[in-house]
């Protein structure tokens, strides 16, 4: 098992995952052509982002997104883990926890990143579990939202 930068090959995998996880997740049908674009925004402008991949025996088996918010209140950059996805036959075997580990490292090593948010579907209590059980908290904030 190991974790890796996700390549633009890995684009076809990638949104695949990310349609069936807002089906699953949240009831979305979401149009794979436009993710795909969104997909491959990513990979064209390193700004907007960078995909992580979790490989088992070669084969992609999870896939998060890594955003950026600037902090002015910590003078750093925070990183949000998005678009979460762990193939149904790796869940529980600790794949999210390699993928957040990897993250981590990448925040303690950089004094520029002063830590790590994601954000979760209020009805999404299995993936709530996983991240207090890593040691993350969702007390502090709420997000809300307005979507086009």
């Amino acid at each position: 098992m190991r974790i890796r930068l996700a390549t633009e090959d890995d684009k076809y995998i990638i949104t695949n995952f990310q349609v069936k996880m807002a089906k699953e997740t949240e009831d979305i049908d979401l149009d794979p052509d436009i993710v795909e674009n969104g997909v491959m925004s990513v990979f064209q402008d390193s700004h907007k982002g960078k995909y992580l991949v979790a490989v088992n025996n070669e084969q992609i088996i999870a896939s998060l997104l890594l955003t950026y918010e600037w902090s002015d209140w910590r003078n750093a950059v925070v990183l949000w883990i998005q678009s979460v996805y762990v193939l149904p036959e790796f869940r529980g075997k600790g794949i999210f926890r390699l993928l957040y580990d990897y993250v981590q490292n990448i925040a303690k090593e950089d004094d520029n990143v002063s830590g790590i948010r994601l954000y979760v579907d209020k009805t999404n209590t299995n993936a709530m579990k996983v991240y207090s059980a890593i040691g993350m908290n969702g007390e502090h904030y709420n997000v809300f939202e307005w979507m086009k």
